[in-house]
């Protein structure tokens, strides 16, 4: 996926590999003049240019890289699971660690301000008014951010939508009404109306850019498509 990226905003292009090529010397360090690279840098590399450029023949190898030994051993030719771009439960799944801490980071300083922030009144600076109010809000962030990587990523094929940023704000929902039906178990947790309705959107936003976000995660997405709907 990173070279997918890489390859879709240039920095993994025609230019660069025959750069590398020469920064190391490869033609000194091997005979052959064949380059294997990955399928996903296929938009940025162009075959012609790298064989014109610096006299290497570039073979687009398969997706995963367990599958390089048995390409190579056929010749450089792939089959057709080879070519096969998936995108499963199982491999969402995985990329789900990934996500959360990379935004957690955010997530606990965002909490901490919240969390010292509480104290604040009127009268001053209560520390009951941190254990009462801000220990919660603080949770409430860290969950936020939990869902928002987990639930796009793993509802992502049946969550209605094209735009990712619509898939993560549905996804959002689901912790929003947890969140309802916590107040009508516990309606003293949310005595402030104007603070309750803020949180209810607060888990729709938040899970719509982090899943966004996941758009460099994906194998279906395009460079077009990210710009046109940042925009």
């Amino acid at each position: 996926i990173n070279i997918w990226c890489a390859a879709g905003k240039g920095t993994f292009g025609t230019a660069e590999l025959m750069n590398r090529i020469e920064l190391v010397g490869l033609k000194k360090i091997v005979s052959h003049r064949r380059l294997v690279v990955p399928q996903f840098g296929a938009t940025g590399v162009s075959a012609h240019q790298v064989r014109e450029g610096c006299g290497f023949h570039v073979f687009y190898g398969p997706v995963r890289a367990r599958d390089i030994g048995a390409f190579m051993q056929a010749g450089m030719k792939a089959t057709p699971d080879m070519r096969r771009i998936t995108f499963s439960l199982s491999e969402r799944i995985v990329l789900v660690p990934v996500d959360i801490v990379s935004n957690l980071k955010y997530a606990f300083f965002i909490a901490a301000c919240l969390l010292l922030l509480s104290g604040v009144g009127t009268d001053g600076y209560s520390l009951d008014r941190v254990s009462h109010f801000g220990i919660a809000n603080a949770a409430l962030v860290l969950i936020a951010a939990l869902c928002g990587a987990a639930l796009p990523a793993t509802l992502l094929p049946w969550l209605p939508g094209r735009a990712f940023s619509v898939k993560g704000a549905i996804a959002g929902i689901i912790p929003m009404l947890g969140l309802l039906v916590l107040r009508w178990l516990r309606p003293e947790v949310f005595h402030n109306r104007l603070s309750f309705a803020s949180w209810l959107l607060f888990f729709p936003a938040v899970s719509s850019f982090i899943g966004m976000n996941f758009t460099g995660s994906s194998t279906y997405t395009s460079l077009s498509g990210v710009k046109k709907e940042m925009r």
